[in-house]
């Protein structure tokens, strides 16, 4: 998921006035307004400021946008209209899964096919698969992909080889256990930081 700010707790929402617009054959379609949204995990304290600050650390300056999270839907285009219709799917999602431990250990990295460094999730695997699965099932939520998801946390990306074997090994020996309890979904006005929209307690 791209820049995210830290997500608020309490189902709190916020106002956007997005001005994109969907895309119809590569063109611009001016009729249909649009917004960008995304869902993620939230990376609980004291584990999340420790993760986003090693990030900030590598010289990653998506670090300021993107305190630590794992992501079950990356960026993604919808008119805006769908997105109440969009709200009532996630929160069907919620409460059709329980919630669930997640445990996240040791780094792995995406190297040479892509230049990042992650913390690996160790427990929990399919569970945030499940999830995944059942979030982007929503016709508006289909989004074609570069690669399958592989649920992990980001620590790094596109710094310097240098920077990425540091981290790597600094995070080598990290643990962090918790439950996810829900799922935060976000929107993006075009610039600056994601922000919190609703956030979908798992009552499964």
């Amino acid at each position: 998921m791209g820049p995210v700010a830290n997500p608020a707790t309490g189902g709190r929402r916020y106002e956007r006035k997005e001005r994109s617009v969907i895309r119809i054959g590569g063109l611009p379609d001016p009729g249909v307004e649009s917004t960008r949204i995304g869902v993620a995990i939230d990376i609980p304290e004291p584990w999340g400021q420790v993760l986003t600050r090693r990030r900030a650390e590598a010289g990653d300056p998506a670090a300021e946008f993107v305190p630590a999270h794992l992501t079950l839907l990356g960026p993604t285009e919808i008119p805006a209209a769908s997105l109440p219709a969009i709200e009532a799917h996630l929160a069907a999602v919620a409460a059709a899964h329980p919630p669930y431990t997640l445990h996240l250990r040791g780094t792995g990295t995406f190297r040479p096919i892509t230049d990042v460094v992650f913390v690996a999730v160790a427990a929990g695997i399919s569970e945030c698969e499940v999830l995944a699965e059942a979030i982007g099932a929503a016709e508006d939520l289909r989004r074609e992909s570069r690669f399958p998801y592989h649920p992990h946390v980001t620590v790094a990306q596109d710094v310097s080889p240098e920077a990425l074997d540091k981290v790597f090994e600094d995070l080598a020996d990290f643990s962090a256990r918790f439950e996810v309890d829900g799922f935060t979904l976000f929107s993006h006005s075009g610039e600056g930081r994601w922000r919190p929209h609703r956030d979908f307690p798992l009552r499964g």
